[in-house]
């Protein structure tokens, strides 16, 4: 039985609306908010985007490709990633990108809308639940994994919205086309990678993933500043070497 549009990405169109909720309640709140609070409010998300981060990257040490260890392998994704996002200058790239975007909705320049858009983004979107959600619902109208994550995000995103503003709403957008993408594309995804609990190339991607997640978290708590967006080559090239090393050795 075929699936419609809707029941392919219905799990994706409301967990952008759930982030659409939770940003509007966080906006609202943004400025009845003391600077104390506000501060504290954004640690906390540094501090559990930390422990989201290391949680997800801790899946390295159970991952080995032909002798290699995947922390080994995310080394190097992200090492050469890095460099391939600044000799492209991503980070720059992306918040002119936002700046257009608060631009076009009538807002003032903020270096905290373009932080906040890619901070969202990268804690809705990087991570095991996310793609296996959005593989369930493609394939089945599935949309359980899903609405749980709906619930979190609206949570974070009420939370991120207090500290970082509009931002955060805006981040829907790339989400929906995130998840619904990979809804879509589900059936070709699911005989490239029968099993994406256990498939090597999807676990070294989502561990990378948790790996920049540690990096987003000390920017959250101001403890570095680094660029993130430089490392989002490394999405790709970790499963890139994974392919290789399975290929050729």
């Amino acid at each position: 039985m075929s699936l419609s549009l809707w029941q392919q990405t219905n799990g994706s169109v409301l967990n952008a609306i759930g982030v659409v909720i939770g940003a509007l309640v966080g906006l609202f709140f943004r400025n009845a908010l003391p600077p104390r609070i506000a501060n504290t409010v954004q640690s906390a998300i540094g501090l559990t985007t930390l422990f989201l981060g290391m949680r997800i990257a801790w899946g390295l040490s159970d991952i080995t490709i032909h002798g290699v260890a995947g922390i080994v392998i995310a080394l190097v994704a992200i090492t050469i990633g890095g460099g391939i996002g600044e000799a492209l200058n991503l980070d720059a790239r992306l918040s002119s990108l936002a700046t257009n975007v608060q631009q076009r909705l009538g807002q003032s320049n903020d270096q905290r809308f373009s932080e906040g858009l890619f901070a969202a983004f990268l804690i809705f979107c990087v991570g095991p639940v996310t793609i296996l959600g959005s593989i369930d619902n493609g394939l089945r109208g599935d949309n359980q994994l899903l609405i749980i994550k709906t619930v979190l995000d609206t949570i974070t995103a009420a939370a991120l919205a207090s500290s970082y503003g509009l931002g955060v709403l805006i981040s829907a957008v790339p989400l929906l086309l995130f998840q619904g993408g990979i809804s879509l594309a589900a059936g070709s995804l699911a005989q490239l990678v029968p099993d994406p609990t256990h498939n090597p190339t999807v676990l070294i991607a989502t561990c990378t993933g948790g790996i920049i997640l540690l990096g987003l978290g000390l920017n959250l708590l101001d403890i570095t500043k680094l660029r993130i967006a430089a490392f989002l080559p490394a999405l790709l090239l970790g499963p890139l070497f994974v392919w290789a090393l399975q290929t050729f050795l």
